[in-house]
Parts: structure tokens; sequence; C-alpha cells
């Protein structure tokens, strides 16, 4: 079972700290960051490691822990202030973040880093491997389940698809692929780049079960996750997210995936993202 079992206002209060970690861990790494893409994510991971996900720090070994994949590699730093938050390795990590020998490089490695499960950053890797995890997890018969998210340019990876094949041929109903679909990939707009509309068609003609929420309202999420059809097949849920959601000067800005707050950006973007400014709302 998870170790928090956080409720939704909790899971809220908890992602506004994850929010400021982020914008904290950018604007102090010395190579950038991937600001919006971090954003994008943060009730996604909040909701997974504080409510959904069987796992814990104190049980990094366990057969039959649950396993997170971030598929999108470039997005760690969310996932790395998530990892901080839930115990996986203490928060003054953070500001070591793409420092010279820091456990915190710019894309998740499994050697460095408590918690990480894969090495990624790669695009279109992860759902491979993690196919590949939930088929041996049917055959060892255990109760773990496999997440990972992807996000909208890695779909434009052909070997996604050939792994959604697969997860349904071998019926992984074990294998939850969440699609952090914000529409926005490097400099654009995906529709203009490489579109995948309709996206919820391609995933169920590949024999996959979709599910669709509102990927950066709590409550959404949570629902989603905890109501998962039960029906022998993958799962897919397409969360329609912001990128750079939460902080009103980076939402929805395509410059922001590569780019990290400076000088009155991180005092307006704190301010933002304070608790007492969520109670003034």
């Amino acid at each position: 079972m998870n170790p928090f079992s956080l409720s939704v206002p909790e899971l809220e209060s908890k992602a506004r700290a994850v929010r400021r970690h982020i914008i904290n861990l950018n604007a102090n790494s010395p190579a950038g960051g991937h600001t919006g893409a971090d954003l994008s994510q943060v009730e996604l991971l909040t909701a997974l490691y504080f409510r959904i996900l069987n796992c814990a720090p104190d049980r990094l070994d366990d057969r039959d822990r649950d396993i997170y994949i971030q598929s999108k590699g470039h997005a760690v730093g969310c996932y790395y202030c998530v990892l901080a938050e839930a115990g996986y390795f203490p928060q003054p990590w953070l500001a070591t973040y793409q420092h010279a020998n820091s456990h915190l490089p710019g894309h998740p490695v499994k050697q460095k880093t408590p918690g990480i499960e894969l090495n990624t950053g790669a695009l279109g890797h992860g759902f491979p491997v993690a196919v590949g995890l939930a088929i041996a997890a049917k055959r060892d018969n255990s109760k773990r389940r496999i997440f990972l998210i992807t996000g909208d340019g890695e779909l434009a990876e052909g070997s996604n698809w050939e792994a959604a094949m697969a997860a349904a041929h071998y019926k992984l109903d074990n294998l939850v692929v969440i699609n952090d679909k914000n529409g926005l990939q490097l400099a654009g707009a995906t529709k203009d780049i490489m579109s995948t509309d309709p996206l919820d068609e391609k995933w169920r003609a590949f024999g996959m079960e979709v599910t669709e929420c509102r990927g950066n309202d709590m409550a959404s999420v949570v629902a989603a996750l905890e109501n998962l059809p039960q029906n022998g097949k993958p799962h897919v849920l397409i969360a329609h997210t912001t990128k750079g959601a939460g902080v009103s000067f980076i939402a929805g800005k395509p410059e922001w995936h590569h780019r990290v707050p400076k000088g009155d950006e991180i005092t307006q973007a704190m301010a933002e993202l304070s608790d007492r400014a969520e109670e003034e709302v």
C-alpha cells in the first residue's frame, strides 16, 4: 500500500510544495532545466507517490513494489522534487541539481539517485522497458503494477506503438501509461510539429483501454487513477495538462520548454505558489 495515502486537499498542498521546489531547483541549475515540462506533470506524480503507488523509500528492493518510470526523462526536475518530498533522499540535494558530481543529473540515472527505477532520456525508451517489466511481473505472479509518464513529442517515436501492440497482445492489465498531453513539444504546438490526434482512437486501435482526465486537477487525476477499468487490457490515461501549469507567466508558453526563472521571475512564481496565495483565491 502507499505509505502516505493523502487526501485530495493534502495532495493539492503537496503539489504546491513540489512546484516551489521546481522553481528553486531550475533557478539554481548551472545547466538550465525544463521548467515547463516539470510543472506540467506535478499533479500526476504527486498523486502517484503520495496516494497510488505501492512503494516507499524503505522498500526499494521489495519484489512486489509498484514501479514508476519517467519516460519523458527531460522532465526529471519534477520527479526529483517529488522523490525528495517523499523521503527518498535529503531535500538539500535539490540545490545540487546538475552541479558537478551531483546525485541529481539532467536525466534519471538509477545508479545515482535513490528511487529511480530506469535510466531514461532517449524518448521512446521507457514504454518498451515498462512492457518487459509488466510481462515479468505476470510471469512471477507478482501483484506489482508498472506506471510510466510519456510526453506529446515522445509519441512520435515508433517504439511506443510497437510497445503498445505488445502490451495489448500480452494482456498487460498491470501496466498504466499516463500520457502528459499538454499540447506542446520543444518549440511549438504538437498539432503543428507532429500531430497525434485523435490520440484516444489511436490507443484504442492498438488494443489499449483509454481513460481521460484533467491532468492539473488533483481530484480528476485521483479519480481516474483509482477507477481504471478492469477488463484484462493495458491502461492509457490521457491527462490533459498545461505546460508550465501553476505559474501564470510560464503556463502554455513554448519558450519555457528549456528556460529557467531568474530574478523577479523567481519572486513572482514563489508568490503565486505560496500556500497563503492559495488561501486568498
